[in-house]
C-alpha cells in the first residue's frame, strides 16, 4: 500500500474517532459514565433504547444499565423499546437481550401500520417508483424513521434521551438511515469497530449467541434478514482492519474510501450554501 493510501486510511479513522489502542474495561467504564453524565447535564431521567435482538443494541443496553446504576436510586431509568414491523423473525433473540439488560420498562410498538400507511399515502399522492426494488428500499428507510418517531414520542413522555447503536464500522460506510437510526441524542458506540463492539459485549456479559449472530439491518421486506456484509460487499473484518490501521488489500481500501466519500452527507448536518468571500457586498 502506498504512503498516500495509508495516510488516507489514518485520516478517515481519526475523523471517526477510532483509536489505535483499545482497553475494553476502560471503554466500558468511560462510555457508561458518558451516559450517566449526560442525564445529569440535561436534567432528564430516562434512557430510551430500541432493541433489535442484535449485538449492537444489546451492548448499548448493558452500557445504559450501568449508567442508570451510577445515578442515585430512583433518579434514572432504562426504557427498552421493541419496534417490530409486524412479526419480528428473531423474536427469541430480542427476548434474550431484554432478559440480559433488565430494563425498567418495556414498550412494544408495531411500526407496520404507520410505515405502510405512509407508502399508501405517497401512492395516493401520485408517486410512482421506477422498480419494486426502489420501493422496497424507500419502505426500509420509512421503517427506520418510523422507529425513531416512536422512540422520540416515548422520550417526550418519560423525560428521556434517545440512545443510538451506530458504531464506526457503520459510520465509515454510511450504513445507517439518515434521520432514522442515525438521528439520535447520543451514540455511545461511536469510534468503535465491530470487533471492538463484540469485545465490549463479551466484557459486559452479553450472551454468546447474540455476540456471534450474523448482523442484519433487516429493513428490506423483499429480502428479510439480509446480512449486512452482503449489502455492503465487504466483510466486517475488512472494515475493522481498515479502521484500526491494519493492512488491507487495494480493493478493500478503494471500496472503503469510495463508501466514505459517497456517504459524507449522512455524517453531517444539513448542507448549506458556502459563506460569501470577504468583501462581497449584498
Amino acid at each position: 500500500m502506498t504512503d498516500d493510501a495509508t495516510d488516507a486510511q489514518r485520516r478517515i479513522a481519526r475523523e471517526l474517532g477510532v483509536r489505535l489502542e483499545f482497553d475494553v474495561a476502560e471503554e466500558a467504564d468511560r462510555r457508561s459514565q458518558f451516559l450517566a453524565e449526560l442525564l445529569t447535564a440535561t436534567g432528564l431521567r430516562t434512557l430510551v433504547l430500541g432493541i433489535s435482538g442484535g449485538v449492537d443494541s444489546a451492548t448499548v443496553g448493558m452500557l445504559c444499565r450501568r449508567a442508570v446504576r451510577r445515578r442515585p436510586a430512583g433518579s434514572a431509568a432504562l426504557a427498552a423499546v421493541r419496534l417490530p414491523y409486524g412479526q419480528q423473525q428473531d423474536d427469541a433473540d430480542a427476548r434474550l437481550v431484554l432478559d440480559t439488560i433488565e430494563p425498567d420498562c418495556l414498550f412494544t410498538v408495531d411500526i407496520q401500520p404507520a410505515s405502510d400507511a405512509a407508502l399508501v399515502s405517497l401512492s395516493a399522492a401520485g408517486l410512482r417508483f421506477p422498480s419494486a426494488e426502489k420501493e422496497d428500499h424507500a419502505l426500509g428507510n420509512i421503517k427506520a424513521r418510523q422507529r425513531m418517531v416512536a422512540q422520540y414520542a416515548i422520550a417526550a413522555a418519560l423525560d428521556g434521551l434517545v440512545i443510538g447503536t451506530d458504531h464506526a464500522a457503520e459510520a465509515v460506510t454510511g450504513f445507517f438511515t439518515k434521520f432514522g437510526d442515525g438521528g439520535v441524542d447520543a451514540n455511545p458506540l461511536a469510534g468503535l469497530t465491530k470487533r471492538r463492539v463484540r469485545a465490549l459485549a463479551e466484557h459486559l456479559g452479553v450472551p454468546a449467541r447474540i455476540i456471534t449472530k450474523v448482523p442484519t439491518a433487516d429493513l428490506e421486506s423483499q429480502r428479510p434478514q439480509l446480512p449486512d456484509e452482503e449489502v455492503l460487499g465487504l466483510r466486517y473484518a475488512e472494515i475493522d482492519d481498515f479502521l484500526e490501521g491494519l493492512p488491507v488489500s487495494p480493493e478493500v481500501h478503494a471500496a472503503m474510501t469510495r463508501h466514505y466519500t459517497a456517504t459524507a452527507h449522512k455524517r453531517s448536518g444539513p448542507l448549506v450554501p458556502p459563506p460569501r468571500p470577504p468583501g462581497c457586498a449584498g
